[in-house]
């Protein structure tokens, strides 16, 4: 991937981990599990890491 290509990938990973964060917070409030939820923000900051470590390996 280039660097644009990157950059947009973070854009929508970051996008996707608000929007999940959001719905961690309404099960939360109505006691639901949160566990496959949390997996979820889990496995998305590591994707976000890596995004970020290959764009600063591209500066």
């Amino acid at each position: 991937m280039d660097r644009k290509q990157l950059e947009a990938k973070l854009l929508e990973l970051k996008s996707d981990y608000i929007r999940i964060q959001g719905d961690l917070d309404k099960m939360e409030a109505v006691g639901g599990q949160v566990s496959p939820i949390e997996q979820q923000l889990e496995r998305l900051e590591g994707e976000i890491s890596a995004i970020n470590d290959q764009l600063a390996s591209k500066s």
